[in-house]
């Protein structure tokens, strides 16, 4: 994978990993026999397999299938640096975001004023180039260096993408926080194979990483302040990617803004921790949703419900002063349902944690969040 390799992961114990791939190629199969024919890896992702099952990271084993329910949370590394700072940068991220995207910022002030003004995110996700550095591994980096743990690499390859989520550390007493100052979300990270691409795509894409120089280094700060590490692009490159890939177009014009952050529907308090019943509290509200292969998108154990609106568009000046309307982001609802050995759990805060539900994402569940930013999407909405 040349550049795109992880290679801030190197330090990690080399443990086979389980990639998960779309449907339409569905096969898992192992990340070494995967790049046999590229580069050898410098690094071995962490494994995690699926639920009920042995996690695999880095000192670290856990069954969850055989946890019984009046044990503690399993251990989780703590969080390594000053709280304060980091929450306040992901509180820029969610600024930058909230400011582009008035959909997100309306559906967030909807569900505060129904469930007592307190939300937790799932996940905040970012869009990535994976060549000369500006892959996975640059945002990553941040989120490494307060105590974040890579779990499960994902493959989309219809769509010439990889992904890779992160767990948070531990962080004490967070039951009462809210948004970015409440639970630490999940980190979902996704990459172009840019390399898959056409020659004319790589060409653009290599033009602007390239002249970024440094920028990789910068990600986390490029999101916080809403500035691309690049100069901005001609018009009909913004359209060559576009024919070839919604999301290289979309990254080209976004770099590392928040490209969605996640309610936690099963966190909630009230009516709406049920995922069916929020995604009917939000379109009787006057929100579009994804309907990408349904407007639920339901994990093939039934355990992982989610479920999005369709982005925002915003208007934007190219280099050469044609402005244009181009794809901003938008919000996702998660509900983790209850993994099967601890189904007769009560169902209220004080029993059941995050730990007895379903963790990890699911590749046909992502596949179709994808399409929020497209094409296809965007012209629904406005025709509704």
């Amino acid at each position: 994978m040349g550049a795109a390799t992880l290679t801030i992961l190197s330090a990690i114990p080399p443990i086979n990993p389980t990639v998960r791939t779309t449907a339409r190629s569905s096969t898992s199969f192992s990340l070494r026999s995967f790049t046999a024919s590229s580069a050898p890896l410098s690094t071995a992702f962490p494994r995690l397999s699926s639920p009920g099952s042995s996690v695999f990271l880095p000192n670290r084993s856990l069954c969850r299938a055989s946890r019984s329910h009046m044990e503690s949370e399993p251990t989780v590394p703590p969080f390594q640096g000053a709280e304060s700072f980091f929450r306040n940068v992901l509180a820029s991220m969610e600024t930058v975001y909230l400011n582009r995207n008035p959909t997100a910022k309306s559906v967030l002030e909807l569900v505060r004023s129904v469930d007592s003004d307190r939300i937790c995110y799932d996940h905040l996700a970012f869009r990535t180039f994976g060549v000369n550095g500006y892959g996975i591994d640059s945002m990553a980096n941040f989120f490494l260096d307060f105590g974040y743990e890579p779990r499960e690499e994902l493959r989309f390859p219809a769509k010439k993408l990889r992904a890779l989520w992160f767990s948070p550390p531990r962080i004490p007493h967070t039951d009462t926080g809210s948004g970015v100052y409440g639970p630490l979300p999940r980190i979902f990270i996704s990459e172009l194979l840019v390399d898959e691409m056409s020659p004319q795509a790589q060409e653009i894409i290599r033009k602007y990483t390239e002249m970024s120089g440094s920028g990789n280094k910068h990600a986390a700060l490029a999101s916080a302040l809403g500035f691309l590490t690049w100069e901005k692009p001609l018009y009909s490159e913004f359209q060559q990617l576009a024919r070839e890939s919604e999301y290289a177009a979309w990254t080209l014009v976004n770099g590392y803004a928040v490209n969605h952050v996640t309610i936690s529907t099963h966190r909630l308090k009230s009516h709406l921790r049920s995922i069916k019943m929020l995604n009917q509290f939000i379109e009787e509200n006057g929100f579009k949703l994804n309907s990408e292969g349904g407007v639920l998108k339901v994990s093939p154990d039934g355990l992982l419900l989610q479920s999005s609106t369709v982005a925002d568009s915003v208007s934007f000046q190219f280099s050469d002063n044609i402005t244009e309307s181009v794809p901003c982001s938008y919000i996702e609802f998660a509900e983790r349902l209850l993994l099967p050995q601890y189904k007769n759990l009560p169902d209220n805060e004080c029993d059941v944690k995050e730990f007895h539900r379903r963790d990890g994402f699911e590749v046909g569940n992502a596949d179709k969040i994808f399409e929020s930013t497209s094409k296809d999407q965007l012209t629904r909405r406005a025709a509704a």
